[in-house]
C-alpha cells in the first residue's frame, strides 16, 4: 500500500503555497496527483535559492508527490485534454478566482458534465457570493482582513504579519479534509460535490475560536479576545543563559513551580491561587514567572520540570531545528536524491498510519516532466502531443 489514498486522482490546477501544499498532503497520503500548470509554471519554481531554474527551494517544499503536465488552458487543445484527463480523475482543484476559472469555461458545471461522480474543488480568497469575491488574496491580506495583524496591537505592539505562511497552510489543510470528506460522501452515495474552500472564512473560524470570546453570548457577556493570549508579556521567558518556554497552567503546574522557584506563597495568594484568578490577573502572573525563571539556567529549568506535568520546552531556532534530538530520533528529516537538483533534505510525513502509510513516491517535478506520459495515458496520439507542442498548447521539461 502506497497510503489511504491510493487510487485516487487528483488534477491540481493551483501555485503559491495554499493549493500545491495541500495536494502535496494528497499525495504523500497516496493520492495520484497531477500538476497542471500553463506554460510559464508555477510562480513559485522561481522563489528561494535553487540549483536550476525552475527548481526553487519554494516549490520542492510544497510540490513532492505529483507529476507536472504543461497545458496552455487558453488554447482549445489545452482544454481539450484537460477534460480528457477529467474523465478518469476523482478530483479537481483549482484556486483561481469565480471570473478567472469561469473565462476557462471550467467551472463546476462545465466539468462534472465530463464526470458527473467529480469533487470539484475551489480554494480562493473569499466565498464567491460576497462583495470581497473578486479580490486577490496572499497571506498578507488575509491576515490582515481576519483580524490575525491586528492581535498585536490589542497586545501592545504595532500591528504586524507572522512571520509564517499561516492563511494559505491553514486554509490548505481545510482543503485536505473536505476533500477527504468529500470523497467519503461519494464512496457511500456515489454523488459528486463542489465544493468552496475560501481564505477569510476559514481565517476568521480558525481566530475566533478562542477570541469571539465574550461575543459568543448575545447579549456579551464580556469583550472579545482571549486576555491570556494578548497579554504582552505572553513571550518566551529569559534565564540566566538564554530563553525558556514554561507554563504552569493548571493548579497543580502552579503549584509545582512556584514551590520551584521558591516562591510557595505564591500558591495561596488570591491573585494567582485559581486558574480564574491567574486569568483575571495575567499580565501580573507573566511578570512574576518571568522574574522567576530569570534565577536559573535553562538546563536547570529543563532538569527540574521535566520530570513534573509543567509544560516546559526549549526554545528552538530554524537552524536548531534540523539538529534536534527528537526529530532526529524519529526520523523526521529524509535525504533524497534528486535526479537534477542533487541531494534534497524534506520532511517526513508528520502524520503515521499502522496500515496504510504514506511515502513520497515522486520527487518534485521539473515543468512539463510528465506531459507526454500523463497526455498518452489520456489516450492522445504522438502526433497530436507533438501538435501541442508546437502551438505551445504544452511543453516538456528541458534534459539535464
Amino acid at each position: 500500500m502506497s497510503g489511504p489514498l491510493e487510487g485516487v486522482r487528483i488534477i491540481e490546477m493551483t501555485s503559491v503555497v495554499l493549493g500545491p501544499w495541500a495536494c502535496q498532503i494528497l499525495g504523500d497520503l497516496g493520492a495520484d496527483v497531477i500538476k497542471v500548470e500553463p506554460p510559464f509554471g508555477d510562480s513559485n519554481r522561481q522563489l528561494g535559492p535553487g540549483r536550476n531554474p525552475g527548481m526553487c527551494a519554494l516549490f520542492i517544499t510544497c510540490n513532492r508527490n505529483k507529476r507536472s503536465v504543461v497545458l496552455d488552458l487558453k488554447q482549445e487543445s489545452g482544454k481539450a485534454a484537460l477534460l480528457k484527463m477529467v474523465e478518469t480523475a476523482d478530483v479537481v482543484v483549482h484556486n483561481l478566482r469565480p471570473p478567472a476559472i469561469k473565462r476557462l469555461g471550467l467551472e463546476y458545471d462545465a466539468v462534472r458534465k465530463v464526470n458527473p461522480q467529480i469533487i470539484y474543488c475551489a480554494t480562493y480568497g473569499y466565498r464567491a457570493d460576497g462583495p470581497y469575491s473578486d479580490k486577490s488574496a496572499y497571506d498578507d491580506s488575509i491576515q490582515s482582513a481576519s483580524g490575525i495583524a491586528m492581535l498585536k496591537a490589542r497586545a501592545g505592539a504595532d500591528p504586524s504579519y507572522l512571520p509564517v505562511i499561516v492563511a494559505d497552510k491553514t486554509t490548505a489543510m481545510a482543503v485536505v479534509y473536505s476533500i477527504t470528506s468529500a470523497l467519503y460522501h461519494r464512496e457511500k452515495t456515489g454523488v459528486g460535490q463542489e465544493i468552496e474552500v475560501p481564505m477569510f472564512e476559514t481565517m476568521v473560524n480558525y481566530v475566533m475560536a478562542e477570541h469571539l470570546y465574550g461575543r459568543v453570548f448575545e447579549p456579551a457577556a464580556g469583550d472579545m479576545g482571549y486576555a491570556r493570549l494578548l497579554s504582552p508579556d505572553r513571550r518566551p521567558y529569559e534565564t540566566k543563559d538564554g530563553y525558556i518556554a514554561i507554563l504552569p497552567y493548571l493548579n497543580k503546574h502552579w503549584e509545582i513551580f512556584c514551590n520551584a522557584a521558591g516562591r510557595p506563597e505564591f500558591v495561596e495568594d488570591e491573585r494567582f491561587a485559581s486558574l480564574s484568578s491567574r486569568l483575571k490577573n495575567i499580565d501580573e502572573v507573566y511578570r512574576e514567572v518571568s522574574v522567576m525563571v530569570s534565577t536559573k539556567t535553562t538546563r536547570e529549568w529543563l532538569d527540574i520540570l521535566t520530570p513534573t506535568p509543567v509544560p516546559c520546552m526549549i526554545v528552538n531556532t530554524l537552524e536548531d531545528l534540523l539538529e534536534d534530538p527528537h526529530l532526529q530520533a524519529t526520523g523526521f528529516w529524509k535525504e533524497y536524491e534528486h535526479p537534477t537538483e542533487g541531494t534534497l533534505r524534506l520532511p517526513d510525513l508528520p502524520t503515521r498510519f499502522s496500515e496504510t502509510p504514506g511515502s513520497v513516491r515522486h520527487l518534485p517535478p521539473r515543468l512539463g516532466e510528465h506531459s507526454i506520459e500523463i497526455l498518452r495515458a489520456t489516450g492522445l496520439t504522438d502526433d497530436q502531443i507533438e501538435e501541442m507542442i508546437e502551438s505551445g498548447a504544452t511543453k516538456v521539461a528541458k534534459e539535464g
